[in-house]
């Protein structure tokens, strides 16, 4: 799924390119840097063998910091990242010992108990691929769907206290796979694997003597995610993609008996609202299009005002669509895991598609690999993306690989990257 490019050359060309943000004022942290970014990379070279380390990019020159947040414990293999809501801590997942290690941005370490030592890492029941971390900045969530339940199906919602390092609660849910939780924390959703059905949770539940599963909601179709805009969930309904019947978008309010209005579109795995517009992503089995790879994804516009398709959909590249984020400029990025591209020699798209969407054009990269992260830069015109392994630096004005001076060269294995500072004001990037 991810390719690993070192060598001595490229490992001393990246040593020379590391450099700290020049004109700032140092920060308190080890790098020094105001705008920061880290990226999860569990193949980091440190003398004769590899390190799981989060690397530090200067948000402002795009370049490396010489210091980087190093992991401990069973934390091998960090990949998906989460980060508070206040910006003061990353959860990271290692899929080595399925384990959450929560470092503290602000001293670029791992977090601290108040006088009692790192917070340990919190060893989940299983893999998860969906987690985040709460509004009080203190909980998180992780959906693991095969973890043990004694008298039921595998799949729970693991609890963790990000400031302890312990986990409070395991709500069992079958095959639980994915959780999205409200902005305000009153409602967390779960959607598990062939299942027709939204689990609800209430947090204020948790702990008590009542279940905080507060409804199993049937009338979806493969539901897979969901954005919420105030009270109001648009539930992601995978459809046949996920073995189901036909995709679609479904208003949920929470405490109702079922989904609201239902939108028909041809996929939908994943999508962001930017304002009254819903971007969806999705790939329809079986369909065939004049993309070089033979096969397609569809994007489709939902205005969520009259819960109506708005604009024509689009095509874009096939694979199962996870990641999505759009740039201050509008650019909307899309990625996805299983893409067909596996030959940029042959012009094939690669995982990743870019939606234009104040022209309405597309333009369909050929970078090979997986997109597993994703992270638009505010105040800039460029997005960090870790695709295949690699990190690369968008250019939003051309929608290409922007050309640096110093190219930023992370060594070693990228998978994602999230962005841990608020923009300073006035930004002012070097020409690099």
């Amino acid at each position: 799924m991810s390719k690993i490019f070192v060598s001595l050359v490229m490992l001393v060309a990246a040593a020379g390119a590391i450099v700290s943000c020049g004109g700032k004022s140092p920060a308190s942290h080890a790098s020094g840097l105001a705008y920061r970014a880290f990226v999860s990379n569990p193949l980091y070279p440190s003398g004769a063998t590899e390190t799981p380390v989060l690397n530090i990019v200067d948000a402002i020159h795009d370049l490396l910091s010489r210091s980087v947040v190093g992991l401990v414990g069973n934390s091998t293999q960090p990949g998906l990242m989460a980060l508070s809501p206040s910006l003061q801590y990353t959860a990271v997942f290692s899929q080595a010992g399925n384990t959450v290690t929560i470092v503290d941005n602000a001293t670029e370490g791992i977090a601290s108990i108040s006088g009692a030592g790192p917070v340990p890492p919190i060893g989940l029941p299983g893999f998860t691929e969906s987690m985040f971390i709460a509004n009080d900045n203190a909980t998180a969530y992780a959906a693991v769907p095969t973890a043990a339940v004694i008298g039921q199906a595998p799949g729970a919602v693991v609890v963790m206290d990000i400031t302890t390092g312990k986990i409070t609660a395991a709500i069992p849910v079958p095959a639980a796979h994915y959780v999205v939780g409200s902005p305000d924390g009153s409602t967390v959703l779960v959607f598990s694997d062939l299942s027709d059905s939204v689990t609800v949770i209430s947090p204020v539940l948790i702990g008590t003597n009542e279940n905080p599963v507060t409804a199993v909601v049937p009338g979806f179709d493969r539901p897979v995610w969901a954005v919420f805009s105030g009270a109001t969930a648009y539930v992601f309904n995978c459809g046949a993609e996920c073995g189901g019947t036909s995709a679609s978008v479904s208003t949920f309010v929470v405490g109702t008996s079922g989904p609201g209005v239902t939108v028909p579109v041809r996929g939908a795995t994943y999508g962001i609202l930017s304002g009254n517009n819903l971007y969806v992503a999705g790939t329809p089995p079986g369909t065939r299009c004049s993309l070089g790879s033979g096969t397609c994804g569809i994007l489709t516009t939902i205005d969520t005002h009259s819960m109506t398709v708005s604009l024509a959909p689009l095509l874009i590249t096939d694979g199962y669509h996870n990641r999505m984020q759009i740039s201050e400029d509008g650019q909307l990025f899309i990625g996805a895991r299983s893409c067909t591209n596996t030959n940029t020699t042959t012009g094939i798209p690669g995982c990743m598609s870019i939606y234009n969407t104040t022209n309405g054009s597309v333009v369909l990269p050929t970078t090979p690999g997986d997109v597993t992260g994703i992270q638009p830069i505010a105040g800039r015109t460029v997005v960090y993306v870790c695709q295949g392994g690699a990190f690369e630096i968008f250019d939003t004005t051309t929608d290409q690989i922007l050309v640096q001076t110093t190219p930023t060269q992370i060594v070693g294995q990228s998978y994602d990257v999230k962005l841990v500072d608020p923009p300073p004001s006035p930004i002012s990037p070097s020409p690099n």
